[in-house]
């Protein structure tokens, strides 16, 4: 199981064309909107305790807004890394953040270290012409490395199996909530929590440690 796309070159340029069609924006990182993008998050943060200082792995970062979001919402995040597959993003996101010297990216895995929390949002999401079958051994694969960085949880969506058909694209990963809550229960902790009951077409998995 690799920690990168199967078909790493096609989706490298499919986020590139985003980029350059949207900036760094959340159409840029393929979200319709800021709501969209921050609806997500709301669920995602649910892993961290917001009681004390703690450091953060963004996983999959783009442009940062997770950072943003988290201060917005007073988050006492003492420390930030983003990680992102697209250099150019990386690129984006320093500029963005240049006055935020405790927020770091990278496009390099091997500079990924341990943190209190990681948070993974969307990047599960965009298949494109993958198998479901290979597409799932790289999710699990990327979960292995997230657990594996996460000292004190992790955080983690996917769109649902679940959702409407004639709103479903053949390009997208719908992923089954009930299978990865089960691997997550398994593999990962026994403090495991699925949240599905928010009004879009994914679901949320948190995992305490």
């Amino acid at each position: 199981m690799s920690e990168l796309p199967p078909n790493f070159d096609e989706t490298i340029q499919y986020f590139q064309n985003r980029l350059n069609e949207h900036g760094a924006t959340p159409r840029g990182v393929d979200w319709n909107s800021e709501t969209a993008q921050e609806v997500r998050f709301a669920q995602l943060a649910k892993v961290c305790n917001a009681r004390q200082p703690f450091s953060l792995l963004d996983y999959g970062s783009g442009y940062g807004a997770l950072a943003n979001y988290l201060r917005k919402m007073g988050y006492p995040l003492a420390r930030y890394m983003g990680y992102d597959i697209l250099p150019d993003m990386v690129t984006e996101a320093r500029k963005q953040h240049s006055d935020h010297p405790e927020r770091t990216f990278t496009a390099d895995l091997s500079e990924l270290h341990p943190m209190d929390y990681v948070i993974a949002s969307g990047i599960f999401n965009i298949k494109l012409d993958a198998s479901i079958e290979s597409w799932r051994q790289y999710v699990i694969g990327v979960l292995n490395k997230i657990d594996g960085l996460a000292e004190k949880g992790f955080s983690f969506n996917m769109l649902t199996i679940y959702s409407d058909v004639d709103h479903m694209r053949p390009n997208l990963y719908y992923a089954d909530p009930c299978f990865f809550f089960d691997y997550c229960k398994r593999h990962f902790s026994r403090n495991v929590a699925l949240l599905h009951d928010y009004e879009v077409y994914d679901f949320t998995i948190l995992v305490r440690k």
